[in-house]
């Protein structure tokens, strides 16, 4: 294992303080402790574990039940000393401890009050969080109390702050691009970002610790290499090329860090265009001249839930990931893996297989009327867009019903201290479905607008959308079919590129998200009614695609969609360029097959 706990490697050590023989003794305590821990990936080591509940050594866990995601932590992020911080949003706190030394436990700060936010970095004394604006925290109190609170210094909208835009769109935490081109003027059936994509596909601009803000240019030279030029910011000259190579299709190429040393970091996405291979993703580390050296390999299959950003660099060069169980939580010390040659070639072993449905198709009785691509999109942005006033009824008592099992009320997040105000979007309801003129009109009769209390039965005096409602909706179903029975209303796509707007993203028994597009640095952007990811409501949000394959789900296209378009109408992409060849070889093999039977 190289860099995981220590990174003083090749460096006269000199003899250790009374101080430090005390921490080293704590340490190897703790150690010993987790060598009854379930084994990990060769070369990954538990450096805290944290399992659920609301103390200060453990999490808040919402457990998964039908048509939800489990609700874990959803970010990780190493200080400027090297401490970590672990948003858990369930017990609304931020929690902080250092990996090396465990016997100075954990400390608590507490997020304001309404405040539910889905991302965290931390730059300096600031904790910065995002639920669409960026709020910059800081702490207040005693500096040596294990409890303190954090109060907001400034709320920025999210286009104030380029340095930290940048920082959360790494895992996907931006504003949605706009919704006028998702379509071609020409043909409904074709994603106006699925076109290959630019020579510089995006230019991120990273506050690193080594050597402070730089950009990172990401010039793609075919499916499976890209170059990335890196400057310091200001600059014209180059400090680094990183070249980058993956075994089947590059997804998203995200600039992390620049640690103490020089060494320079990217997260780096391998997508499989046929479901038997594997989507992966890990954290490729390069030398300060540029020199590819090896990589950390993320294990994101063997996480239970999705967490926003579940991997983290210190500035030592230490590559943390947020591990999730149905239980609480690791925070994995992440092994590194040398890779030697002249073209070295970034493939995870332990990559994940998209899933295989193997569920008959049901008559489809429950269809309104024959569908297009641009009906389901416009229906699921008027889900999203819509507006209406949230009256004194339809806004609950105060104190509203709490949640069953943790600290939550049924009301969404979204809509809290917003009676008698116009808001965007219609609520995440538990168990609830409709169509949107009925959701509205009785709304305006004075429904209880949603409920996030999954753990709960599903109560008849709300209102609203859950995942799989919504999704049924958006595809013109009558009746609402959950993600057990979505996989029988469509077809699976055995290449995740090749998804369409309108298509979905299904995990049966979770989750299930309508595919929107590819945007330009090969995230994919979805809309979902979620609990959580959209605080409650239906939104829009955009993730790594292999974090998403990985967890196990499956990219899927409804049977009944009267335009499901030929490989011909779709733009041209690296995708389709590849279909090309591999075609006329198929009708090759078919050719013979038909002169050998002659």
């Amino acid at each position: 294992m190289d860099r995981v706990v220590h990174s003083a490697r090749r460096r006269t050590v000199p003899a250790m303080s009374r101080v430090e023989r005390y921490t080293m003794a704590g340490f190897l305590v703790a150690w010993m402790a987790l060598a009854a821990l379930p084994a990990l990936a060769a070369g990954n080591v538990v450096v805290r574990q944290f399992e659920a509940g609301a103390g200060l050594n453990a999490v808040g866990v919402i457990d998964a039940s039908e048509d939800t995601e489990i609700d874990v932590p959803q970010a990780i992020y190493s200080g400027d000393r090297g401490e970590i911080y672990l948003l858990d949003q369930v017990n609304g706190r931020v929690l902080q401890f250092d990996p090396k030394r465990p016997e100075l436990g954990t400390r608590s700060l507490e997020l304001p009050e309404n405040l539910r936010p889905t991302d965290m970095i931390v730059r300096r004394s600031n904790i910065l969080v995002w639920d669409g604006d960026v709020h910059t925290l800081q702490a207040k109190g005693d500096t040596d109390a294990p409890v303190r609170g954090l109060e907001a210094v400034s709320t920025r909208s999210a286009g104030d702050n380029e340095l930290a835009l940048s920082a959360f769109a790494q895992m996907g935490s931006q504003s949605p691009p706009s919704d006028t081109d998702l379509f071609d003027d020409d043909s409904n059936t074709r994603s106006a970002k699925r076109r290959r994509p630019a020579a510089a596909s995006r230019r991120q601009v990273v506050d690193t610790r080594g050597r402070g803000p730089v950009t990172a240019d990401v010039v793609i030279s075919n499916r499976t290499t890209a170059q990335v030029q890196v400057r310091l910011r200001g600059e014209d000259k180059l400090l680094a090329k990183l070249t980058v190579r993956v075994a089947n299709r590059l997804g998203a190429i995200e600039f992390l860090e620049i640690d103490d040393q020089g060494q320079m970091f990217l997260f780096v996405e391998n997508i499989p265009s046929t479901r038997d291979d594997l989507a992966s993703a890990s954290v490729a580390r390069y030398s300060a001249k540029g020199d590819f050296e090896g990589v950390y390999d993320l294990p994101l299959s063997e996480s239970v839930g999705l967490s926003r950003r579940f991997v983290t660099v210190s500035p030592e060069g230490e590559v943390y990931f947020l591990l999730t169980r149905k239980t609480g939580v690791d925070v994995l010390g992440v092994g590194f893996r040398k890779i030697a040659g002249r073209s070295p070639v970034i493939n995870h072993p332990g990559g994940h297989q998209i899933a295989r449905s193997d569920s008959k198709r049901w008559a489809l009785i429950s269809a309104l009327r024959p569908l297009t691509r641009k009906r389901v999109v416009d229906t699921a942005f008027a889900f999203e867009g819509v507006r209406w006033q949230l009256s004194e009824r339809s806004y609950g008592a105060e104190p509203d019903q709490a949640c069953t099992g943790f600290r939550r009320v049924r009301r969404p997040a979204y809509l809290a201290g917003k009676a008698g105000h116009v808001v965007r979007g219609i609520p995440y309801c538990w168990g609830c479905h409709g169509s949107l003129p009925t959701i509205l009109r009785k709304l305006e009769a004075g429904a209880l607008a949603g409920n996030v209390c999954t753990r709960n039965e599903p109560r008849k005096d709300v209102i609203g959308v859950d995942c799989s409602a919504f999704v049924s909706a958006a595809w013109g179903l009558a009746s609402h079919f959950t993600t057990v029975a979505i996989p029988a209303i469509t077809r699976p796509l055995d290449d995740p590129w090749s998804l369409l707007p309108g298509d979905a993203l299904n995990k049966p028994g979770s989750h299930v998200m309508l595919f929107l597009r590819f945007t330009a640095d090969r995230k994919i952007e979805v809309m979902e009614a979620a609990p959580r990811a959209c605080n409650g409501r239906v939104c829009r949000n955009v993730y790594p695609l292999a974090a998403v394959l990985a967890r196990g789900y499956t990219p899927v296209r409804f049977r009944a969609l009267a335009n499901e378009p030929a490989p011909s109408n779709v733009s041209e992409t690296d995708a389709s360029a590849e279909a090309k060849p591999k075609a006329a070889k198929a009708t090759k093999k078919r050719s013979k097959r038909k002169t050998r039977r002659r």
